[in-house]
């Protein structure tokens, strides 16, 4: 191996931030090139949109994110219809449909909603920065316990983690003792409600700075930082394919999008991060396709719905003057949806799904002024429970060599069924949604399951296994059976069943992949 050896990540998510930003912490003189093929949204590489106040702004970059080009060349590909629930589970403004309907598009009809965002920083400029630990069967089983614990503690630190976000909130503890109220007794200790943990730095005036990819790369885009001289973050930059020689990966072609120029890069590692659709569109369109390629596509399902908060229980654990100070420190921070944040996590085997509660002064929706509950004084709780998909050798995307997509490459076909083991659990679902909406007030949303793709949590398909047997894509520790030098990261990589915000363990599972590539390259 060179004394200076060179890392290709194609994507610049949080997940492939991570890869860069562990291998250079964790070897002296490797160079990392980051490809993008969106544009940069933000000053700072990779920063959240949700910090951007002025909205003008923030619906800019928003749009920026919204198709495979920026400036007179952006092609906007649209954001799913009926599906705007901002601060809710996900940011869905800033993403694309990938079965838009036009030329080129996707075919997904029974995977709706499936969205991606196109910029630096991926999903990590639009996401919720929700980060519950995985618990129970959403781990992965042959990673020892002791080392998961490690790197999800690693992960948290790279994500800027916080477990209690908004604690200090009147309102955000009557919701909370309601709730306990209503469930606590069904619960097993330390699975209890609570705060949701998310990913920012708590602010002097109350307020959150939202993490990005930027708070992964950290030092990678500090100019004064000795380690961003090894660091390279190429925004507008297509990656086509994955150059082979045999078995082994050597580079990548690039295709620099602003000079419709093809240029071959060389790497001894080449990492793939796109998202769970575009990274293995990458490896089959390079000749890469193991045989779960693409195959054991899940998310979490998810059931939602809108409260309004019942003012007479909530005035009975929370004074007037409270109430004030709560709405005062809202309003001066009118441009982000997300107040309070609470939760009931996953657990086994009586709450095999996950609850989010957010706190907002407005409902995610216009309500007619004659509602009896517009204008809530108390405010409004937009909820949801997250339900698993069981993985599927029969749910997937599979990739055409005689149809081309708007970019060029292979045409998806998503292929996704609920069984009746994930209807069963969202009739769970949906009941104690009721009772909980029940406990905290009004409905003036009823819960409703949300198209399938909604969640854009999108695990399963470059799964990860400790066995070589055709179920997998990856080993563990992220590299591609049989093609040496290739890793690829994501929550493609999940192997199991998760109810909610996969980012934490996929950043967990980068961590240790990364690791590796660094100790391999000294080798």
């Amino acid at each position: 191996m060179s004394t200076a050896p060179h890392v290709v990540i194609v994507g610049s998510g949080p997940i492939g931030s991570a890869y860069a930003r562990t291998v250079l912490e964790n070897h002296p003189t490797a160079t990392v090139t980051m490809f993008e093929a969106g544009p940069q949204l933000t000053e700072v590489p990779g920063e959240s949109v949700r910090n951007i106040a002025d909205p003008v702004a923030k619906e800019r970059a928003r749009e920026m994110s919204q198709g495979p080009q920026a400036g007179a060349h952006r092609e906007s590909l649209g954001i799913p219809a009926g599906a705007v629930v901002e601060g809710m589970f996900t940011a869905r403004q800033g993403t694309h449909l990938l079965d838009f309907g036009g030329d080129g598009s996707a075919h997904a009809p029974t995977f709706p909603a499936v969205a991606a965002a196109t910029n630096v920083g991926g999903q990590g400029a639009h996401w919720t920065c929700a980060i519950p630990r995985p618990a129970f069967s959403e781990r992965v089983a042959f990673i020892p316990d002791a080392e998961w614990d490690e790197l999800i503690g690693t992960a948290e630190s790279l994500l800027h983690a916080q477990s209690a976000a908004f604690a200090d909130s009147a309102i955000g503890g009557a919701i909370r003792s309601l709730l306990e109220a209503e469930f606590g007794a069904e619960l097993p200790s330390g699975y209890g409600v609570g705060t949701l943990p998310v990913a920012g730095d708590p602010q002097p005036d109350g307020s959150m700075r939202w993490a990005g990819a930027d708070v992964v790369l950290g030092p990678l885009i500090d100019p004064a930082h000795p380690l961003s001289r090894r660091f390279t973050l190429r925004d507008l930059s297509f990656v086509r394919r994955i150059v082979r020689d045999g078995d082994r990966a050597t580079g990548v072609v690039v295709d620099d999008l602003r000079t419709r120029t093809e240029t071959p890069v060389d790497a001894d590692i080449v990492v793939v991060a796109a998202d769970a659709f575009r990274s293995p569109q990458l490896l089959w369109a390079s000749g890469i396709r193991p045989a779960a390629l693409g195959r054991y596509l899940t998310e979490h399902h998810v059931v939602i719905s809108t409260v309004a908060l019942d003012g007479d229980r909530m005035g009975d654990l929370v004074s007037d003057d409270q109430l004030d100070e709560e709405l005062a420190r809202r309003a001066q921070h009118a441009a982000d949806p997300v107040a309070a944040v609470n939760r009931i996590p996953f657990s086994e085997p009586d709450h095999p799904f996950s609850l989010q509660v957010m706190y907002a002064e407005k409902p995610p929706f216009p309500l007619d002024p004659s509602h009896p509950h517009a204008g809530s004084r108390w405010g409004y709780v937009n909820m949801g429970y997250g339900v698993r998909k069981h993985p599927r050798v029969d749910d997937g995307v599979t990739f055409s060599d005689a149809e081309l997509d708007y970019r060029g490459l292979p045409n998806m076909t998503i292929e996704y069924a609920l069984t009746p083991a994930e209807e069963d659990e969202i009739a769970q679902a949906t009941e104690r949604l009721r009772r909980a909406g029940s406990a905290l007030g009004t409905f003036v949303a009823e819960p409703r399951l949300l198209p399938n793709g909604s969640s854009l949590h999108y695990m399963g398909t470059m799964r990860m296994g400790d066995v070589d047997d055709g179920t997998s894509v990856a080993d563990p520790y992220s590299r591609v059976w049989g093609i040496e030098n290739l890793v690829v990261g994501g929550n493609a990589l999940i192997p199991t069943a998760n109810t909610m915000n996969p980012t934490l363990m996929s950043v967990a599972i980068a961590v240790r992949g990364a690791r590796e590539i660094a100790r391999e390259l000294q080798r």
